[in-house]
C-alpha cells in the first residue's frame, strides 16, 4: 500500500502543475509550449502507469462485503465510457479537453449535446463503476480519488473558458451544451436528435470496450465478468 499511496501523490502533484500559473508559465516561456505539452503528456502517462502498477501489486485489504450486482456497474458503465472517450479524440471541442478545437458548429453540437465534457464523463463512468465494483482499500483509494477529481474537474474548466472566450462567446459556444449528461437535452437547451454521437464514436467505442473486455484478465488478473456468469 506504500507504494500506492506514495504513486497517489505524484500524481496529485504533477496534476497540480498546471493549476499553478505562474510556475506553468515560467516553463512555457522557457521550453516553449509544444514542448511543454510534449513533456507534460509523457510525464502523466509514465505517472498513471506507475500508478496502476502500484495498483496491481498493493495487498488486498477489504474495506466492504462483496456484492454481486456490483459486478454489472462498469459492465454497463464501460461502454458509455468508451463511447465518450473515442468521441472526445474525434469530434471538434473547444469548450473541454480534446484534440479538435476547430469545426464546432454551436447548433449543431452532436456529442457535445450529451455532455461538452465527454473525456472527463468517461473518466467519471470508468472510476465510478470500477469504485462500486471493488470492495478492497487500494481500489477505494485510486478509483474515489480519480473520482473525485473527475467530478470536480469540469467546473476549473469551464472557468478557463468563460475566461478564454469572454462570457457572451461561450454562453453562444456552450448554449446547447451542458456538463451534467443529458442536462441540456432534459431542460430543452437541446433536442435528442442533436446528442447523436456520430458513427465512429459509436463504433470505435464499442471496439474499444471490446478489447478491455479482451485485455482485462491478462493485464489486471480479474476477469470484468466474474460474479455476473
Amino acid at each position: 500500500m506504500t507504494e500506492l499511496f506514495l504513486a497517489v501523490a505524484v500524481f496529485l502533484l504533477t496534476h497540480s502543475l498546471p493549476a499553478a500559473r505562474p510556475l506553468r508559465a515560467r516553463i512555457v516561456a522557457s521550453m516553449g509550449r509544444g514542448p511543454y505539452l510534449a513533456g507534460y503528456s509523457v510525464l502523466s502517462l509514465a505517472v498513471l502507469a506507475w500508478v496502476a502498477v502500484a495498483y496491481v501489486r498493493a495487498p488486498y485489504v477489504p474495506v466492504w462485503d462483496y456484492q454481486g450486482w456490483a459486478a454489472w456497474v462498469p459492465l454497463v458503465t464501460m461502454p458509455v465510457a468508451c463511447i465518450l472517450g473515442v468521441g472526445a479524440l474525434v469530434v471538434a471541442n473547444p469548450l473541454s479537453v480534446g484534440v479538435r478545437r476547430r469545426g464546432f458548429d454551436p447548433d449543431r453540437p452532436g456529442l457535445l449535446a450529451i455532455t461538452r465534457h465527454p473525456l472527463i464523463w468517461a473518466f467519471i463512468l470508468w472510476a465510478g463503476g470500477h469504485f462500486v465494483a471493488n470492495e478492497d482499500l487500494a481500489s477505494a483509494v485510486l478509483f474515489g480519488l480519480l473520482l473525485v477529481l473527475s467530478l470536480a474537474g469540469p467546473y476549473g474548466i469551464d472557468a478557463k473558458a468563460r475566461k478564454e472566450f469572454g462570457a457572451a462567446e461561450w454562453r453562444r459556444l456552450s448554449a446547447r451544451t451542458s456538463n451534467w449528461p443529458f442536462a441540456a437535452v432534459v431542460s430543452g437547451r437541446a433536442r435528442l436528435r442533436d446528442a447523436w454521437p456520430g458513427w465512429l464514436p459509436l463504433v470505435g467505442g464499442l471496439v474499444v470496450y471490446a478489447a478491455l473486455l479482451h485485455l482485462h484478465g491478462p493485464v489486471i488478473g480479474v476477469q470484468p465478468w466474474v460474479g455476473v456468469l
